[in-house]
């Protein structure tokens, strides 16, 4: 009887200690605090870049996930949100506004970011200061003559290169300025890529467009593995022009740059193969042309890494007009299967119409509106479904055996604008 007393008292008192822990619970509730100081030294606006143009300065830069945290003190990057920051100053005689979604057409709202990190743990005072925090550095939209405004607009993540196109308008104005920001925290196979490294100035042969399409023709088929032997996938594309605008029509278009391999991309790239976690940046197995691995990769990934349209660039020794030419190779990874001739016994399956990836790319790149001229020129070799060729996994591949060859400028060209280069015409395989 005694035993069956104290259990009760114990028992009680147990539930007398939950009520009142839970009591003590709800009273935190609605009482813990948001404090917060914005650091008095920005790092990143060392990172800066300015355009001027017809009476408007804008200066743009993005900070990298770590400083976006300190600046705000929450992990906006852990959100997919990527604060750009705005300098506009406005020296003409009228106002105009900031078209914000052709920076990003899925922008979020000050408010928007801020519910992401409210919480009803914080006090009614809490909940206000961070609603305020990211509404007070939200630039304005309006910018009067004479005035200097700026603030964060609130993006989707990019790592890597960040494409960051402002466009004022006003009546019967529009002016673009489009930056491409280099953002900390991607470790990016170009990254390690230094042209000075492969070629001195006597090496670089100039060329004119029957001289280009005769040194494309000779070109070998195919990429090989790093000890030269066998053949991989064709080498399938030709980009030329400045170094800049190559590389902006790729990020224009959405193109995600390449990590390089090591431990957190290999784990990162697994995970997003296994439980279809997206991963954009997921390294590329190196391929062989000119001796080395790929200078440059991009791709554009689906949900997972199976899935995806990637190409390998590597510089040439040649040079058009006074520009670099880069040889590469496109093709699309529609899955994942065995294969004793990987090292980690699995590869990608492609696409066996490897046409296909190369007629997207033309299709994509033509929206950029940096491409100038365009054409198409033998050197890959010829391959049907019923005589496929095999790359070096023993993925059957087929294809027209033509190579593109595109000619970037700084200009903007709409598509009727582009010339094309009289050498071979597509429309054969289609008549």
């Amino acid at each position: 009887m005694e035993t069956q007393n104290t259990l009760r008292n114990l028992t009680g008192r147990g539930v007398m200690m939950t009520g009142l822990l839970a009591l003590v619970s709800l009273a935190f509730i609605g009482c813990a605090q948001f404090q917060h100081k914005m650091p008095e030294t920005l790092t990143f606006m060392d990172r800066t870049q300015t355009k001027t143009e017809d009476g408007v300065r804008v200066t743009v830069a993005v900070p990298s996930a770590e400083e976006s945290e300190q600046i705000f003190g929450f992990p906006l990057a852990g959100k997919n949100i990527q604060p750009v920051w705005l300098e506009i100053e406005n020296n003409r005689d009228s106002a105009f506004f900031l078209h914000h979604i052709a920076m990003d057409p899925d922008i979020y709202s000050s408010g928007g970011v801020a519910w992401k990190f409210n919480s009803s743990l914080y006090s009614k005072a809490s909940q206000k200061r961070i609603y305020n925090l990211f509404r007070d550095n939200e630039i304005e939209w309006y910018f009067k003559p004479g005035t200097t405004t700026s603030g964060f607009v609130y993006t989707n993540l990019k790592m890597g290169t960040k494409a960051v196109l402002v466009k004022l308008f006003a009546e019967k104005w529009v002016k673009e300025f489009a930056f491409f920001v280099e953002v900390p925290g991607l470790k990016a196979d170009h990254h390690q890529f230094d042209p000075h490294t492969f070629y001195s100035e006597k090496d670089f042969i100039d060329l004119d467009d029957d001289g280009l399409r005769k040194a494309l023709e000779n070109l070998p088929c195919c990429m090989t593995n790093k000890e030269g032997r066998g053949k991989s996938d064709p080498l399938n594309i030709v980009v030329i022009g400045p170094n800049d605008e190559i590389f902006a029509a790729f990020i224009t278009r959405n193109w995600d740059e390449s990590e390089i391999i090591y431990r957190a991309s290999l784990g990162k790239t697994i995970a997003s193969s296994l439980f279809g976690r997206r991963y954009r940046y997921s390294p590329m197995s190196p391929l062989y042309f000119y001796g080395r691995p790929q200078d440059v990769g991009v791709q554009k990934a689906r949900q997972t890494v199976d899935e995806r349209n990637h190409l390998r660039l590597w510089l040439s020794p040649l040079r058009y007009q006074g520009m670099v030419v880069y040889v590469g190779q496109i093709s699309r990874d529609i899955g994942v299967k065995l294969t004793t001739k990987s090292p980690t016994l699995t590869t990608h399956e492609i696409d066996p119409d490897v046409d296909e990836a190369r007629d997207y790319l033309v299709l994509d790149l033509l929206e950029s509106q940096k491409v100038a001229k365009i054409g198409f020129v033998d050197g890959v070799g010829r391959a049907t479904p019923d005589n496929p060729r095999y790359n070096l996994t023993d993925s059957p591949y087929w294809t027209d055996g033509l190579r593109v060859v595109f000619v970037f400028s700084e200009e903007t060209i709409a598509l009727d604008e582009v010339e094309v280069f009289d050498w071979k015409r597509l429309y054969q395989k289609y008549e």
